[in-house]
């Protein structure tokens, strides 16, 4: 690594110290690489933060946030996580396993990790709580689970990369959610086998009835990612459809059939997509920006042709990537990472003879776990924020879980049949 490099990453790492917001530490970091040592004008950096917000798949991210802010305002939300409690709240960790359960249906949703650590973890990390469960494992799985927003598809990683590869997005998405299942069942397992451990009460076991009843009451909140599938799947409309689609359900229910929303909380909910949204934006325009600077001076490139140059083994190829990717998704927003890093590795993919689906999973999975990776998981900040926890605080509280999302990770890497399962059955690939 040269002198100007050392100097951006010792100048990345301080702003990090000394407490400096992500998307400042990001974008001065970018800036400063940019100006002084690339050697551009810095009128031109105005130029790349509207460039790294004119996306369409941003639009669709505001659309999920927007339907996630009206589910959590009216009454879909907490319908799911009330189905999800009734069919395995009675186990030890019933609650905890219903809002991963929570966060699976979310993730056929929003598309988005971001958007399910708000609508999901902003609702279910209090409820934990007050229900007596330990804080920090309260915390640890409600920041990790929602990993499955861009695991179970609609997944906005997933739109990024089918654009760049060319891939199939309806067979990409299934590669989605048999892993998705896993990491539902292991971090459930883990929540089972803590809790118990723990002697926590269990709640009773309903009845036939109860369970009926609560089905019954959800059944508009179940419809939903049904109706998301069922379009994009029909070719009623397109995945990136799917998001304004499920905002204007959303918006029927809430307001028409379960009348939990009124039209004078339509402008709150706006408003509040608004900040969160924005919230978001500046995070992504400062990752950008640095992105911008890892690009020109073809710093991913280097890394990832000096890791893999020693390489024959496509399994040793993709260890390597892994780590790679892990680390870069500690310090990038996975659309920035996705659109700059997809370049990078697609012609490696042939030389290893390494099938497109399978990586597209692999390094969608590998950045949703940066999410909340510290130091600069977005998820942290946001969980963190929810409980009134520091950073440190909420980053040992994910560890047990970043290691079964790792564990499941390596799985899917050396075996990729699961992975592979249902776009082979249903297209061929």
């Amino acid at each position: 690594m040269e002198t100007n490099e050392l100097l951006i990453l010792a100048l990345l790492l301080g702003a990090m110290a000394a407490t400096v917001p992500v998307f400042m530490a990001l974008f001065f970091t970018g800036l400063a690489g940019l100006t002084f040592i690339v050697g551009i004008d810095p009128q031109i950096v105005i130029e790349i933060l509207y460039r790294s917000m004119d996306k369409f798949a941003l639009i669709v991210v505001l659309f999920f946030v927007l339907c996630g802010n009206i589910m959590t305002t009216g009454s879909i939300v907490s319908k799911l996580i009330k189905t999800a409690d009734v069919l395995v709240g009675f186990l030890p960790g019933g609650l905890a396993i219903a809002g991963v359960l929570a966060c699976g249906f979310f993730g056929a949703i929003s598309g988005s990790t971001v958007a399910t650590v708000v609508a999901i973890g902003g609702f279910m990390i209090p409820a934990l709580i007050n229900h007596g469960y330990d804080e920090r494992f309260s915390i640890g799985i409600m920041t990790t689970a929602p990993i499955l927003g861009v695991i179970i598809p609609p997944s906005i990683a997933m739109i990024l990369y089918a654009m760049i590869t060319t891939d199939s997005l309806e067979a990409l998405f299934l590669t989605g959610f048999i892993p998705g299942f896993l990491i539902m069942a292991a971090m459930s397992l883990y929540a089972w086998w803590f809790c118990r451990r723990d002697q926590r009460p269990r709640q009773p076991r309903p009845t036939l009835r109860a369970v009926l009843a609560v089905l019954r009451e959800s059944i508009w909140a179940l419809l939903l990612p049904v109706i998301i599938f069922g379009g994009i799947y029909s070719g009623i409309f397109t995945a990136n459809e799917a998001a304004i689609v499920a905002c204007v359900y959303a918006f029927i229910v809430e307001l028409a059939i379960h009348r939990d929303m009124k039209l004078t909380d339509v402008r709150k909910v706006i408003v509040s997509s608004a900040i969160t949204s924005a919230t978001l934006l500046v995070i992504v325009a400062g990752a950008s920006v640095f992105g911008e600077y890892l690009t020109f001076e073809q710093i991913p490139d280097r890394i990832a042709r000096a890791a893999v140059a020693n390489f024959t083994s496509p399994w040793a190829f993709l260890l390597v990537v892994n780590v790679l990717l892990l680390c870069i998704g500690m310090f990038m927003d996975i659309i920035s990472a996705t659109i700059i890093l997809t370049p990078i590795f697609l012609p490696l993919l042939a030389r290893f003879g390494i099938d497109t689906l399978h990586f597209g999973l692999l390094m969608t999975l590998n950045l949703g776990i940066g999410y909340c990776t510290p130091p600069l998981g977005v998820s942290l900040f946001i969980s963190g924020t929810v409980a009134n926890r520091g950073m440190l605080y909420v980053a040992r509280a994910v560890m047990p879980f970043l290691l079964i999302q790792i564990a499941i990770l390596l799985l899917l890497t050396f075996w990729p049949d699961p992975v592979l399962l249902l776009p082979r059955l249903f297209y061929g690939s």
